[in-house]
Formats: structure tokens, sequence, C-alpha cells
């Protein structure tokens, strides 16, 4: 599936984070190649964030893209919450900019909920959006009460997306906030789509119901998580990699397609929530 932005941008199904890429020199290479790689087998989102090793991602992305068709691109970072207001905001972007050498973002994420006020933050990037710096704009981290709190702002429906952590161990939105914001029409951008690193990540890779799966489709189970997440519709995963083959094994998930039969399977191994379940964030 292709998604359209309210922008009138394409975007894959499958993007690209960067979450600790750029932060060790001597990966740079590699780092570089995965994340072009990625962009040539159609995985055209690139996530960062000015946090992400201080602004050592951005700058692996700015110099990535180079030589590239910036229209075809979907650039997105995010703004620290302590700067999501009328006294930083534009000085971040600008930064942003810089280090990732472009003249615009195509999505402008608050990183998290903090102290400077909502509507502060919505009336500071519908500015961005009049100056041309950025061209939407969205959330990130904020449970079903900070959505619903956002969209009864002044312009707070202008919103272009959420990203949360979700993934098939990982299910909590699905209760409340995933249907919000189907209901709004707001893709949700799935971070942490293979889980995270450690004893939880080791325990899914060997989990039998999903390898059982993965041999079914002559697939691995990351590709089966991230076919997991493209079966609900409005969601983009956004796996991060610095290894080209893992990047062209993500995208190939894309190619993914599970059965009715085989969902439910998932939900046997791994029960959607029943209750509302406190948002995750890492």
């Amino acid at each position: 599936m292709i998604f359209t932005t309210q922008s009138g941008q394409s975007v894959g199904p499958i993007g690209q984070g960067t979450w600790y890429l750029g932060e060790d020199p001597s990966l740079f290479p590699e780092e570089y190649k995965a994340l072009r790689t990625g962009v040539e087998a159609g995985m055209n989102l690139i996530d960062t964030a000015e946090m992400y090793g201080d602004g050592a991602a951005e700058e692996l992305v700015g110099f990535s893209i180079q030589g590239m068709d910036r229209s075809k691109l979907f650039l997105v970072s995010k703004v620290y919450p302590f700067n999501a207001g009328q006294r930083h905001i534009f000085t971040s972007c600008e930064d942003s900019l810089r280090r990732m050498k472009t003249d615009y973002l195509d999505l402008y994420l608050l990183h998290w909920r903090g102290s400077i006020p909502l509507r502060e933050t919505v009336e500071c990037m519908e500015e961005l959006k009049a100056k041309g710096r950025i061209r939407e704009w969205g959330v990130s981290n904020l449970d079903t009460a900070d959505m619903q709190e956002l969209f009864a702002k002044p312009d707070g429906t202008h919103c272009a997306a959420e990203q949360v952590l979700y993934n098939v161990s990982s299910r909590g939105i699905e209760y409340d906030l995933l249907p919000l914001m189907q209901q709004h029409q707001i893709p949700v951008m799935a971070y942490c789509p293979l889980a995270q690193a450690g004893q939880l990540r080791r325990g899914l890779m060997r989990h039998p119901t999903l390898q059982a799966l993965a041999g079914q489709h002559h697939a691995t189970v990351p590709q089966i998580m991230l076919a997991f997440l493209l079966a609900r519709p409005g969601v983009i995963p956004i796996p991060r990699t610095g290894r080209a083959e893992h990047t062209l094994q993500n995208a190939r998930a894309a190619e993914i397609r599970l059965s009715a039969e085989e969902l439910a399977l998932l939900d046997k191994a791994f029960a959607p929530p029943q209750r509302k379940v406190r948002l995750e964030i890492v």
C-alpha cells in the first residue's frame, strides 16, 4: 500500500528509522549505504530527530540523501518538547534543516508531550508551514486523551501523523488510540516495530508461531512482524537498521500478505488488549 499524505506526497508502506544511527563514525559508511539502499528499494520515508545522537542521525541523513531527487523523499524529524514553543522551535527547525541539508521537512513531529501548551506548539507548527519550512506536522508518544485534547485546539485537526511504539507483542494502542487515529484518517508511524533489543527481542525471534509463519512464507521472523503491522490500515512501520542487507529484508516484507487465519494465530499468540493500556514509550 502506498500512502498519500495531506500534502500529496507518496510514501512507501515501510519507512526507515535512524535511532542510534550516526553515533559511531566507524559505522558511518555502512549506515550510509543502508539508508540509500532503503530509498532505492522504495522506503522513501526517513525518520529522525534532533535528539538522536544530538543531531548526529540528522547529519547522517543529510549526507546520505545527497544527489537524490528531494521531491521523491519524505523526510521526518522531531523536536524536543522543551523546544516546541515560540522561544526555541524555529531555531530547532532551522538546525535540523541545516544538519539534514534540506530546505524543508515533509513532516515535523513533537517528540513527546512536555510543559509547553499544545496550543502554542500547534501555532508554531502552523507558522513553520506558512513559512515553507515544513509541509506537515504531527506528534509522537501522545496517548488517546492527549490526542483528543489536541483535536480540540485551533488547527489541532491539522495533525498529519502520530508516531508511537507498536509491534506484535506491544499492541496496547489497538484498544482506543489506533481506532481514534483511523477514525480521523491519521497515519500511525510504528516505531520499534521489531521490538526492542535484548531479552524481549530474543524471545520473539524464537517464538514458535512467528517461526512457523516465517517458514510458510519463506521469510524471516522480522519480516512477519512487519507484515503484521502492514495488515493494519493506516500503519507505517519504521524499522531501524544500519546494514543494507537488513534494509532489503525489511523492504521485502511489503510483499507478504498474511491471511485472516494467520492473523488469528498471531492474535492467539499475542493477545490484543481487552482494556485500556498505558501508552508505552521508550
